[in-house]
């Protein structure tokens, strides 16, 4: 059986890169892909796979799809389909962009970088906001139970699947709101990250409890803060052995069942939404053997 890439299981990551890629040409895209593989530390870059890059190559990844547009009051979900996601990990900034830059260049012939987005860590572990970020994140054999494929054959045992968004926040409208209004949207004091009972049902932490869902939702984030000139937010990431506990979150977020919309919209939302399949490692190397490689 396959194991799963090292960065979907591991808590900790100082810095990070995110690279998205699209096709440029199909004609060497198994040789720059098979290259990639060879030159890639699995232990410190998480490679995902999108529904294109699979059509592009004739193959079929069981559960891979297309990110979902959605919509609500005011709330508009975007969808942005690519071909490749690279998370570099670690904790030397400089060192991360060589590695984003070998990237790169293994993949220039076949694939044409699209979005960069650097990140780090901030405030042990909290969003840009301030608020602690990823407090109820399933750990050890739940968070394997949460993200990884299991009994789906080699070469798809070990996998994962990643949603993937880019969210912007506004920190006027933020800075203009009280810390009650904050804790109210978040469902959580900012002072001493404690859930707060009576919290309004619009609260994030209402929206997403993870085992209110039916079936229950839970997924494993690995979210990280971005910042660019003077703007700045979320890179939000959550891995699962499906899309089905993010999309079941998502859609509670945006008020599609019940008209109730996420308190987090009143200063951020995503500007991006991204699907990909991460395949398992076998040795040393991603196992490419559905893709053909």
């Amino acid at each position: 059986m396959g194991k799963p890439q090292k960065g979907i299981l591991e808590e900790n990551t100082p810095q990070g890169r995110y690279l998205i890629f699209g096709i440029h040409s199909s004609q060497h895209l198994a040789e720059c892909l098979a290259e990639l593989n060879e030159m890639l530390d699995t232990s410190n870059t998480v490679i995902g796979v999108g529904q294109s890059l699979v059509n592009a190559l004739k193959k079929n990844i069981e559960g891979l799809r297309t990110f979902p547009v959605l919509t609500g009051s005011a709330i508009d979900i975007p969808s942005t389909p690519a071909a490749l996601w690279c998370w570099c990990r670690g904790a030397d900034r400089g060192e991360i962009f060589h590695r984003s830059r070998d990237i790169e260049e293994t993949l220039q012939p076949a694939l044409v970088l699209e979005s960069v987005i650097d990140s780090f860590q901030f405030n042990s572990n909290r969003d840009m906001s301030g608020y602690e970020d990823g407090t109820e994140n399933p750990t050890g054999q739940d968070a394997v139970k949460a993200a990884i494929v299991k009994g789906a054959g080699k070469g798809m045992d070990g996998s994962s699947f990643v949603a993937v968004q880019q969210w912007v926040h506004d920190f006027d409208a933020f800075g203009d709101m009280t810390t009650q209004e904050k804790d109210d949207s978040i469902g959580r004091r900012i002072s001493d990250n404690e859930e707060i009972d009576d919290a309004p049902e619009s609260a994030h932490v209402k929206r997403t409890a993870q085992e209110t869902f039916e079936p229950e939702a839970f997924v494993v984030r690995r979210s990280m803060p971005w910042m660019d000139d003077m703007s700045a937010g979320l890179n939000f990431i959550a891995f699962g052995f499906s899309f089905d506990a993010f999309e079941a979150q998502l859609r509670r977020m945006v008020g599609a069942d019940d008209g109730i919309v996420d308190g987090l919209f009143n200063f951020t939302r995503p500007v991006s939404g991204n699907y990909f399949w991460c395949p398992p490692v076998e040795g040393e190397k991603l196992d490419l053997s559905l893709l053909g490689l």
